[in-house]
């Protein structure tokens, strides 16, 4: 009997090339949203700043007078308003710091109400959806939870009167001081610069309507 011949061996299996380029390729490292939202925010406080008016100005006891009409202090406050809103913004938000500082759990609470925010809306990746519960939830629906969320918040709890109250007082604040303090030594600067600007713009204006009309009596000329 004769020995059956050995069988065959099985073909290598076949050997995949990684496409060109895959090796050795990293993802680049995106900044999160977060922290270009801060560096953002940081940069527009800084420049909003720097037309901050001196202090000194602002509180300066001999520029204060009654205003004879309320006309006159219609008058005073629109001024005021214009040359000092930095520091009026500054002032209505020391007044809202101070009121959450002196109530901790509001404040807890308003915190909370902005990281739930930032959590789940504002900074969450579109890819993959929000799910709770196990349901997933739409943008449209995070966004309807989180407003209905933040009316609950606001007006069951005593953030919203807290935060009314401050805005009020801090208007207040703002509104009496632009009332009496007299604006005529404020804006000196400002109308002999609007003068100087004027004067400019005329001689500009000038020189563009010469330059127009010598226009046709050159190419007239040229012809």
């Amino acid at each position: 009997m004769m020995p059956s011949a050995p069988s065959p061996p099985p073909p290598p299996p076949p050997i995949s090339n990684p496409p060109s380029g895959a090796a050795g390729s990293t993802a680049p490292v995106a900044i999160p949203a977060f922290q270009l939202f801060l560096s953002r925010l940081s940069d527009s406080v800084r420049r909003f700043l720097t037309e901050s008016r001196p202090w000194s100005e602002l509180a300066d006891r001999s520029a204060f007078s009654r205003p004879d009409t309320l006309a006159d202090a219609t008058s005073r406050l629109r001024k005021n308003l214009a040359y000092f809103r930095v520091n009026y913004a500054a002032v209505v938000a020391a007044v809202l710091a101070l009121s959450l500082v002196t109530n901790p759990f509001s404040l807890l609470v308003l915190l909370a109400l902005i990281a739930a925010w930032c959590r789940l809306y504002l900074f969450r990746p579109a890819d993959p959806p929000l799910v709770l519960f196990g349901r997933t939830f739409s943008d449209s629906e995070t966004l309807g939870g989180l407003g209905l969320f933040s009316v609950l918040v606001v007006f069951l709890t005593s953030v919203g009167s807290i935060i009314v109250s401050a805005l009020v007082a801090g208007a207040a604040m703002v509104a009496a001081h632009g009332a009496f303090r007299v604006p005529e030594d404020l804006f000196l600067d400002e109308q002999e610069t609007g003068a100087a600007t004027g004067l400019l713009s005329f001689h500009g204006g000038a020189a563009s309507s010469a330059t127009s009309a010598a226009s046709p009596a050159v190419v007239a000329a040229r012809v």
